[in-house]
């Protein structure tokens, strides 16, 4: 169930965000006319998507996306004010996905929506690579300092690596965690 959350002080801003979001497929929508409600929302309900007004009274907006953000796992969209454009630099520090500016336009927001989901998949997907390529170099260089070891012993580069993987076919394990016992019976 695909599920969004929209914060904001004006009821009939709220009803319009809620309809554009049911139209652009989420199933469900929350609504909350302020942070504080916000925030319990977005721990209780883990909305994929947020909108949020950035003059809400009571706490910055910036400050508020921030802790609503850090509670889900999807995009933060600010809707912001013409004179707010000051606020929007210390926002994309914060990670706020999209801004758009008020008064706005049904298209426009389901566009700003599409587009906030669309770059919050993307940067996921790379930061998944990015975590994937540091495992593996994790992994690479354990397995250079391990075979350190062997040749310490006297083996030769290509022996000690054909070493550590028939250990590794032999007791089941991967080369890296053959290579961390390795470096474990070295300390």
């Amino acid at each position: 169930m695909k599920c969004a959350l929209v914060v904001d002080e004006d009821a009939v801003l709220r009803q319009l965000v809620t309809k554009t979001l049911v139209d652009c497929g989420f199933d469900r929508v929350v609504e909350a006319e302020n942070t504080t409600i916000g925030t319990a929302l977005a721990v209780s309900e883990k909305p994929l998507l947020t909108v949020l007004d950035l003059s809400l009274a009571g706490v910055e907006g910036v400050t508020a996306a921030e802790k609503i953000g850090s509670q889900t796992s999807g995009p933060v969209v600010l809707l912001a004010a013409a004179g707010e454009s000051e606020c929007l630099e210390k926002a994309w520090e914060v990670g706020i996905s999209q801004c758009l500016m008020k008064p706005f336009v049904e298209e426009q927001l389901k566009v700003t929506i599409d587009t906030a989901i669309h770059q919050f998949v993307e940067m996921s997907s790379l930061q998944q690579e990015v975590d994937k390529l540091r495992e593996t170099l994790d992994a690479r260089k354990k397995i250079d300092r391990a075979k350190g070891v062997l040749m310490k012993q006297g083996l030769s580069e290509p022996d000690a690596y054909r070493r550590m993987q028939k250990l590794a076919m032999d007791k089941r394990k991967s080369l890296k965690e053959v290579a961390d016992a390795i470096l474990l019976m070295e300390d």
